[in-house]
């Protein structure tokens, strides 16, 4: 397993995609053993997961909540910060005291971090009590690697990169009522700081015909919601030939009748101005745009590769506010990039202030190997960069409270998706711009789309009652 150098990955020609579809294998061999599967990172994660449930249980196995009464444990990593690395080998360690119980335990490591040339070396060094490491190309083989697993550890990490597997509806989603549905693997932006290019490979889409398929499907068992996924979404097609791009698809989507739309992750690089006519024309296309900003300043964000100006990013941000009715946008933003100055940290939090996001997610940043980020020396103390991390969160949270109190008092359509983790008395659900909503309402309403009167406001929620 050789991850490609930053050279030889930029350097890469788009090749033709191939797009093989494949069925499931169906056995009883595995009747009445149980799985568990832990999944870290981002949303790919999540709906990898459901692709390697529903696999699974085609074999028979039947799912558990927890590792103590599983036959099989899988981890589902993420590889984009160095904390998951920590907490993936952290659960391992209680996984290695499992199997010293049970003997006939397998354990499995899935994943973004099984794509890593570093991790497969540390889980040959130390970690040898766990049984297959597959990658993130080879989620489709896993039933026939578990058929032919040999004893000791068995790694099967591949780059079918030029690939696109279609297994159907072979997944066991999390839910009945909002479903993902990946319309393309890989990113090709290759910022300084990202490992995705390397663990997930290059951009792949997936063909329309049978993304839109998938839409009308789930439109037919009767889920209300998708949301369109990808690594880089809006850099949908530009691998394909006669295709079409993201806001003909986006479009050819809302004309299912899907009732609510969305999607998730997209650059600021590839967010066009047909996408926008696109978003604000169509009800069912929710006002919700994620758009990763990462730094306000110009010297950081041509550090980062990011491709666009602070200038550029506050454009394309009011373009979407002024057409957009109603849109609520949100954002990414790392603190400490290597040798991060008082001044571009200022020019960040400028940025913030200009576009009280309805919500960010922040960090601080992560060395990760193999990326060119990883090689630039970096002399901003750490407490510096805690003290910046506090410091934007306060500004991100003021915004974030500041949008919720707009809601109080209006009454807005919630779709119910399941009951609340800190009130059984209560369901919990999305508004059309993604606000989390706790609803005191009967539990017979969870999977409906309400008129919710919003009684309290907080930072990060929503409370309402059905009206």
């Amino acid at each position: 397993m050789n991850l490609p150098d930053m050279k030889q990955a930029k350097s890469r020609n788009k090749e033709s995609v191939e797009f093989i579809y494949t069925n499931p294998i169906t056995t009883n061999k595995f009747s009445g053993k149980k799985y568990f599967i832990k999944t870290y990172g981002c949303q790919m994660n999540v709906h990898d997961s459901e692709e390697i449930s529903g696999l699974l249980e085609n074999l028979g196995f039947e799912e558990v909540t927890t590792e103590l009464e599983a036959d099989i444990i899988i981890l589902n990593t993420c590889a984009i910060r160095e904390n998951a690395h920590d907490k993936v080998f952290g659960f391992l360690g209680r996984c290695k005291h499992l199997k010293g119980e049970k003997p006939d335990l397998k354990i499995i490591l899935c994943g973004c971090m099984a794509q890593e040339k570093s991790v497969v070396d540390e889980i040959l060094a130390k970690h040898k009590y766990i049984d297959l490491v597959f990658g993130t190309h080879n989620i489709h083989e896993l039933p026939s690697l578990l058929m032919n697993l040999s004893n000791g550890l068995n790694i099967e990490v591949k780059s079918n990169e030029g690939n696109v597997f279609e297994i159907g509806e072979s997944f066991k989603r999390d839910s009945k009522y909002s479903a993902w549905v990946n319309i393309m693997y890989g990113c090709d932006k290759f910022c300084t700081y990202c490992i995705v290019p390397y663990t997930r490979g290059k951009e792949r889409s997936r063909k329309s015909k049978d993304i839109l398929r998938e839409v009308n499907c789930l439109k037919e068992k009767g889920y209300k919601e998708v949301t369109l996924l990808g690594q880089n979404v809006n850099a949908y097609g530009t691998d394909l030939d006669d295709d079409l791009n993201f806001a003909g698809l986006l479009e050819s989507v809302a004309k299912t009748g899907m009732m609510r739309i969305r999607f998730v992750t997209s650059h600021p690089w590839n967010f066009t101005d047909e996408m926008i006519d696109v978003i604000a024309k169509y009800d069912n296309i929710m006002p919700y745009i994620h758009l990763p900003l990462q730094s306000g300043s110009d010297r950081i964000l041509k550090l980062m590769g990011r491709r666009y100006t602070k200038e550029e990013y506050l454009t394309l941000y009011k373009k979407i506010k002024e057409r957009v009715k109603n849109a609520a946008i949100t954002t990414d933003i790392i603190v400490g990039f290597p040798n991060e100055t008082d001044e571009d940290f200022l020019d960040t939090l400028s940025v913030v202030e200009e576009c009280k996001y309805d919500g960010a997610y922040t960090f601080i940043y992560s060395p990760r190997e193999g990326t060119p980020a990883s090689l630039m020396e970096d002399s901003t103390p750490k407490e510096v960069k805690e003290e910046r991390l506090q410091k934007l969160n306060e500004i991100v949270n003021k915004y974030s409270n500041m949008n919720n109190q707009k809601y109080l008092n209006k009454t807005v359509k919630v779709l119910l998706v399941g009951t609340s983790e800190k009130d059984d008395n209560k369901l919990y659900g999305y508004t059309e711009t993604m606000k989390l909503v706790n609803v005191i309402c009967d539990k017979s309403l969870v999977g409906e789309i309400v008129d919710v009167l919003i009684t309290d406001a907080k930072s990060f929620s929503l409370d309402g009652i059905v009206e």
